[in-house]
């Protein structure tokens, strides 16, 4: 109702071109390039109130791994706020794990569930359990002859794979659709060292993850927010890049913020998914808000001065929240870090947010995002049950 998506025909070109996840990525970033005003930096003053310590800015290249790139940060985050000398982790070896899990399932779903690059916040903690981790420097997932992420030749020669063996041509499914399904990721990818040295000690992915990372997997909670569900019950979190099905905390709306700000001021940072393909969020700029008109009806000075300092925005309740996601304005086409909150000019606060396209924006691949958008644009957030309010803890059962 607010706005223009890109989603509905990403998905319907998808479905219909067979193309992955890599080119919904690249087509998102570029959709998003007419999103902004001119001297849009000038016009605002930015006074930092939390800035929790985060690692460098880095680019997820031509794939969709937003998801593993931003949790993964989340995790290096968490290592600094536990007084340890944080490190680059390996999103591709956890985005190859996710991969071999979500091919598992794609058989076992009989070709019924999402492929490609995309993925959840919630995967990164998973492949942690499951796999452990890897330092960057020892798995970058360049195998193939390329500078940065590239995976749609992966991606087709996978699914075409994947699609031959849900046929089921013997009548009867063998082990070894396993073993060639992995060779193809890890053809393109690189294969998985069983030891690797690391400042002079060897270490197998789950040691390191042990000894070296750290974090215990079973401490993080998955949170989000929508009124057709029970509040303060889990429900399955249905967006199609949930290929794992796995259930997510249904908090009310403004509660999602009460959660984010808790945990900011308590020292811990939060992991983002949601919705970017708006009218109100520049890239480029560094700003994103729910603007009270609606695009259509500005006028063409309007639309030209849209980040031009601070605007007002639009009233956000649940019901329009729910609206705009089951009419597919709302998708899960993005994941970035909070790291934490800034005021602008006027007093009025917004999310600090590190994201995964470079350092090519205004300011230096950080954005500041309003908590209207937060709560409109919002499909799950993932942090350290510490964090959690205690008394939505407590309606939640979160010990």
């Amino acid at each position: 109702m607010h706005k223009f998506s890109v989603k509905p025909f990403l998905a319907a070109t998808m479905l219909l071109a067979g193309i992955h996840a890599g080119f919904a990525q690249d087509y998102l970033v570029n959709s998003l390039k007419n999103n902004q005003s001119a001297n849009s930096k000038d016009s605002f003053e930015f006074t930092e109130v939390i800035n929790i310590e985060n690692t460098p800015v880095k680019s997820q290249g031509s794939s969709g791994t937003c998801w593993s790139y931003s949790a993964n940060s989340f995790i290096e985050s968490e290592m600094i706020r536990m007084g340890k000398e944080p490190i680059e982790i390996s999103q591709i070896y956890t985005a190859r794990n996710a991969y071999i899990e979500k091919g598992k399932n794609y058989v076992r779903m009989h070709g019924a569930i999402t492929l490609g690059d995309g993925g959840a916040l919630h995967d990164v903690i998973n492949m942690y359990r499951q796999y452990g981790a890897l330092p960057q420097s020892e798995y970058t997932g360049l195998n193939y002859g390329t500078k940065s992420n590239r995976f749609a030749e992966m991606q087709t020669m996978a699914q075409g794979l994947l699609e031959a063996v849900v046929k089921n041509p013997n009548g009867e499914l063998t082990p070894n659709w396993i073993k060639a399904y992995t060779a193809v990721i890890d053809s393109y990818l690189g294969e998985v060292p069983e030891t690797f040295k690391y400042k002079g000690k060897t270490y197998t992915p789950q040691t390191f993850a042990k000894e070296v990372v750290g974090i215990n997997a079973d401490d993080y909670v998955e949170i989000s927010s929508f009124k057709e569900h029970p509040y303060y019950t889990k429900f399955t979190l249905m967006v199609p890049d949930n290929w794992s099905l796995d259930q997510v905390y249904n908090v009310k709306m403004n509660e999602l913020t009460d959660i984010i700000d808790n945990a900011l001021k308590k020292g811990y940072s939060v992991a983002w998914a949601g919705d970017v393909s708006e009218k109100g969020f520049s890239w480029t700029n560094g700003v994103a808000y729910i603007p009270a008109k609606d695009y259509k009806e500005m006028n063409p000075q309007e639309r030209e001065a849209i980040f031009k300092g601070p605007q007002p925005e639009m009233e956000i309740t649940e019901d329009l929240r729910q609206e705009a996601f089951d009419n597919y304005n709302t998708t899960d086409d993005h994941g970035m870090h909070i790291v934490g909150i800034t005021k602008d000019q006027n007093g009025k606060e917004y999310y600090i947010i590190k994201n995964s396209w470079g350092a090519t924006n205004d300011y230096q691949g950080y954005m500041y995002m309003t908590k209207n958008f937060v709560k409109y644009k919002t499909t799950a957030i993932l942090l350290h049950k510490g964090g959690v309010p205690s008394s939505i803890a407590k309606k939640l059962d979160i010990k």
